[in-house]
């Protein structure tokens, strides 16, 4: 693969967009630190597309000011040689902007004190993550159509991992009659069962080998509820008890089952419908951390109908 232009402004990237005179334009959204479970979504972009662009950009309106948003991973030169050494094809560039190319009116953490346009989207985004993180989503929906407005791909590319940011993002296009297909593309785990994250990084080997104990709990559930098992709260309490099992250091954020359509909670499963299983969870970086460090990671499995 050659050389990969990195661009870093919206005008720059609209005259490479120009130039592609309408063929086929898919768009891979990231925050950086690049691993397979990103390049799933490159490659399938490849695959169904004439050109693929990916952003990275660290949005940091999705961030609350006690988040990771100092220290989240960032490393350009990492994620071009993923990009050349996974990537099934050619990648057209990368779109690297700056917080100031994004949010020309400026950004701040005080919310009473924000200037410039944001996006909601109402409904999807109040539970689950909504909840625990108020702002995300707010963040999440104003960067993404930021970036279909400066991009506008024909697809876009996004992760079963963050499963209720593909609803959201879903429930945008299709409110605000945008032109983008939203392609979702299922969960990259190791041979262990453990979710792709960049976050991953943060933990030690012995963390990363527990925290397998996440998707085989997720597992379980899912084989209590093929078997005819629909109390969430029965099915709840076989995926906290085995990570508990696991290491009783792991905080359970929460363990959720919602429709999966409206994010709605239930209290039962109706096997017509199915659900969605999500989970947050506060893991130590290492079991011999003495400042108590914990990176929060999510994960989720689909309960199909029955």
């Amino acid at each position: 693969m050659s050389k990969i232009p990195i661009i870093t402004t919206v005008k720059e990237l609209r005259s490479l967009v120009k130039s592609f005179n309408h063929e086929s334009l898919g768009f891979v959204p990231t925050m950086g630190y690049l691993h397979e479970g990103h390049l799933s979504l490159v490659n399938e972009s490849i695959k169904d597309n004439k050109h693929t662009i990916i952003s990275i950009f660290v949005n940091p309106s999705q961030f609350s000011p006690n988040e990771d948003l100092d220290t989240y991973p960032r490393d350009i030169n990492h994620d071009i040689e993923i990009i050349k050494k996974l990537a099934i094809g050619k990648v057209d560039a990368i779109f690297k902007p700056s917080v100031e190319e994004m949010y020309p009116s400026g950004f701040t953490f005080d919310i009473n004190n924000q200037k410039g346009s944001f996006v909601e989207v109402l409904g999807v985004s109040k539970p689950l993550e909504g909840l625990k993180r108020p702002t995300f989503f707010k963040g999440v929906a104003t960067v993404v159509t930021k970036l279909f407005n400066i991009v506008m791909p024909t697809n876009a590319y996004f992760g079963q991992k963050d499963i209720q940011q593909t609803i959201v993002i879903k429930n945008l296009v299709e409110d605000l009659f945008l032109n983008i297909n939203i392609k979702i593309v299922p969960t990259i785990r190791n041979e262990n069962g453990l979710a792709l994250s960049s976050r991953n990084k943060y933990l030690s080997d012995d963390i990363l080998n527990e925290v397998t104990c996440l998707y085989k709990s997720m597992k379980l559930s899912n084989d209590s509820y093929l078997n005819g098992e629909f109390n969430v709260e029965k099915l709840t309490e076989i995926v906290s008890n085995y990570i508990t099992k696991i290491n009783n250091k792991f905080k359970i954020d929460y363990i959720s089952f919602n429709d999966p359509k409206d994010l709605s909670y239930l209290t039962n499963i109706d096997p017509k419908i199915g659900c969605i299983l999500s989970m947050a969870v506060y893991v130590p970086n290492s079991n011999n951390e003495i400042n108590n460090e914990t990176t929060r990671l999510i994960d989720n499995m689909i309960f199909k109908p029955l």
